[in-house]
């Protein structure tokens, strides 16, 4: 096409290209962008008129994941993609956090950014491709942008950070930290890391914020060669009268509500006041404009005394609202803890099940399953509001992964402890951070359900408050309001050791390094005093999981033998299941999960499992059934589906006329393996169990078939061994002719 461009640079030693110009012509920017063999296109569109009645940016973020880009085909009965998976969402947060401050509050016309991965090459994540592309479709759409915005990821492999690992590389990395900034500052943070020590974080952030540059520039390159001329945003200054009248009509009231320090009581003098307010200027004023000064007067309030070093329930800015832990509250779960901070209270529950339960993940990452679960819920009641309950929405889905995210570094390896893991967290009460009430919660109800986790997590969000004259304010623990009214929301997970999570969201245009490393240092204080708060409730994980848990016990077994246990359709491992109770989880390597919560059961079903699958040992001694006579011996099943022949001269220790005189179909024998051949056929004897016995002094042999006589050697009536006739010609002693 004559319109099309494109830019590209090194980034990481591989190239980034961006082209436009090609696809989706109709769009108000399109561009497609890649990186090794990921391929992502991302539009803007933008709506022709304003939306009507809204007091927010309508921002809308849509990453639509398609499978045949890593060359799938969909689950279902339908084939075809359906709801977004987990890692699609997290993908639509991940490009909204760092664009959403960046464009202008006062703009109302719908803005729609739709980033569709055309193909995934299992190397390279396309989630930052998603930023990227999304702020290079918005530098060249109409829509008034303060980008360019890039974002990277960072890895820590060896004691070096690495540009953009692989997602293999990912797997060997401390850290796995998304970097988005612009020309001038950081954005947006998000990170999982393995405990890694805080110092090494803000390194990484400058890292990843350098690497930045050469992209943001290309994005330039791009606007200036393909851009559109950028609309003008729409101005909305509140009248002076109006601000005017309701800070002569609250004056000192509102600080003393704002001081309230509970929740509810805060809240309902805050809507006293509206009420009033708007009972007293409404036919002077429309009420949207007194709400909106009343607004900004209460978030200048708020922000002043933060400054001050006062901050809404008297706390100073490093102090930690009163904590409260308890484990062990619900009677038949696996595991439960409740965690309070302040008026924020989160219960989580943790359930143990099989292998077999592990989620099914059907995305383009190389993981196709998972065994640690982690689901947020945050019900209306939680705020003290009326809504309707539904599916979890972006926001629960975001905060379950983080928390998740969090937990994952102290848990033990499924090799060592191979159950699935699902942790629940019900918020119980909001008044800020319940992401982070969750990780402690759950890593509490961890400790509680006895699963042997390395150490305790805790959690804790930071806030900042910026002033003129480049004062600021790093608060510990933020609240509700302070979050609404504040700069930054920065979530820090870890251990006593390091971090294990990182979230940092921002309302400015950029943050400096030297700000994002107070606040890392900051908020270490404060998770070791979380820590010691959660260790006075439970201190270790406890010895054994709860006995309502299914108990999982792992054997190995030949590979070669799995179809001994799963039979033809599946019957055998039906028929144990059935018969047991027991969950029976069968791994390609020859790894057997048995769980039940009866153990009497699994010892049943790995007794089962163990005969299928035994092999018969020279000179081993087994008690079996007699199938099939002969003339020349009996044949005896002596494990399951195995026989061996019992040759004539090897049934008794004394000459043997007819095979019927010693035994008959059905009888249990006692035999001893004596040899295998070349063939795998098994040769049995039960004269050698019978003289072993009665070599034995005083020993009396018996067995099912009633036998019972002296040991000694030579009896009348057991005529010794040289005296037996030869046997028959044609047979070989100890020896199956037959077959």
């Amino acid at each position: 096409m004559v319109n099309q461009k494109s830019f590209q640079c090194d980034v990481g030693g591989r190239s980034l290209i961006i082209e436009t110009g090609k696809l989706a012509g109709q769009a108000s920017g399109a561009v497609t962008i890649r990186y090794g063999d990921a391929v992502v296109l991302v539009t803007v569109s933008v709506s022709e008129e304003p939306r009507e009645g809204t007091d927010f940016l309508p921002l809308t973020i849509d990453y639509e994941e398609r499978l045949y880009a890593a060359g799938k085909i969909p689950g279902g009965f339908i084939r075809r993609e359906g709801r977004p998976s987990q890692e699609a969402t997290l993908a639509c947060r991940l490009v909204d956090r760092p664009l959403r401050p960046l464009l202008p509050k006062e703009w109302r016309r719908d803005v729609q950014i739709v980033a569709t991965v055309l193909s995934a090459d299992q190397e390279n994540d396309p989630d930052v491709l998603a930023v990227i592309g999304s702020s290079a479709a918005l530098v060249i759409s109409e829509v008034p942008f303060a980008g360019p915005v890039s974002a990277v990821h960072v890895g820590y492999i060896n004691g070096e950070l690495v540009l953009n690992p692989t997602l293999a590389q990912l797997e060997e990395s401390q850290l796995d930290l998304v970097v988005a900034s612009t020309g001038q500052a950081v954005v947006m943070i998000e990170a999982g890391a393995k405990e890694i020590p805080e110092e090494i974080i803000p390194q990484a952030i400058k890292f990843g914020h350098e690497a930045n540059q050469p992209i943001i520039k290309l994005q330039e390159q791009l606007q200036q060669a393909c851009g559109k001329p950028k609309e003008e945003v729409p101005g909305h200054e509140i009248d002076p009268e109006v601000v005017s009248a309701v800070s002569s009509a609250v004056e000192e009231r509102i600080s003393q509500a704002l001081m309230e320090p509970d929740k509810s009581q805060r809240e309902q003098a805050l809507s006293e006041i509206k009420k009033a307010l708007v009972e007293s200027l409404g036919e002077t004023f429309t009420e949207e404009d007194i709400l909106a000064a009343f607004e900004a007067r209460a978030k200048a309030e708020i922000r002043r005394n933060i400054l001050k070093g006062q901050r809404l329930n008297g706390r100073g800015l490093t102090e930690v609202r009163p904590i409260s832990a308890e484990v062990g509250l619900l009677p038949r779960t696996h595991g439960s803890a409740l965690f309070s901070r302040g008026q924020t209270q989160v219960l989580t529950i943790v359930t143990l099940g099989s292998t077999r339960q592990e989620q099914q993940l059907n995305g383009l990452g190389i993981e196709e399953t998972k065994r640690f679960i982690h689901h947020y819920n945050f019900p209306p009641f939680s705020s003290g509001e009326v809504k309707r309950l539904g599916s979890p929405g972006r926001r629960e889905i975001g905060h379950g992964a983080l928390a998740e995210r969090a937990l994952i570094p102290v848990l033990p390896k499924d090799e060592d402890f191979p159950y699935t893991v699902r942790l629940v967290s019900e918020v119980l009460s909001s008044s800020g951070s319940t992401s982070m009430a969750s990780v402690c919660a759950g890593s509490l109800s961890l400790m509680d359900a006895g699963i042997p986790i390395k150490t305790a997590v805790a959690g804790v969000a930071m806030g900042l408050i910026t002033g003129d004259n480049d004062d600021y304010a790093i608060l510990t623990d933020i609240e509700g309001l302070e979050d609404a009214y504040g700069d930054m929301d920065f979530k820090i997970a870890g251990t006593g050791e390091g971090i294990t999570a990182l979230q940092m969201d921002i309302k400015l245009k950029g943050v400096s390094l030297e700000i994002l490393q107070k606040i890392i240092s900051q908020g270490r204080e404060a998770r070791l005093f979380i820590l010691d708060k959660m260790n006075q409730a439970i201190s270790s994980s406890r010895p054994e999981v709860s006995h309502y848990a299914p108990r999982m016990q792992k054997i190995m077994i030949d590979p070669g033998k799995i179809g001994s246990v799963i039979g033809t359709g599946g019957k055998t491992i039906r028929s144990i299941i059935e018969e047991t109770k027991a969950t029976i989880d069968v791994s390609n390597d020859g790894t057997i999960l048995i769980g039940s919560t009866d153990a009497e059961a699994a010892r049943k079903a790995i007794e089962i499992i163990e005969s299928l699958t035994k092999e018969v040992e020279v000179g081993g001694i087994y008690t079996g059934k007699v199938t099939r006579i002969f003339d020349f011996g009996a044949m005896v099943e002596i494990l399951p589906g195995k026989e061996g022949l019992v040759h004539i001269s090897e049934l008794a220790d004394y000459r043997v006329a007819r095979v019927e005189d010693v035994v008959k179909v059905g009888d249990e024998v006692k035999v001893k393996a004596i040899n295998i051949d070349n063939l795998g056929r098994v040769n049995l004897s039960r004269r050698a169990v019978l003289e072993n016995l009665s070599q034995l002094p005083g020993a009396r042999v018996r067995d099912s078939l009633g036998t019972d006589r002296s040991s000694r050697r030579g009896a009348e009536s057991y005529p010794p061994r040289r005296n037996l006739p030869r046997d028959r010609p044609g047979s070989s002693r100890g020896t199956f002719r037959g077959r």
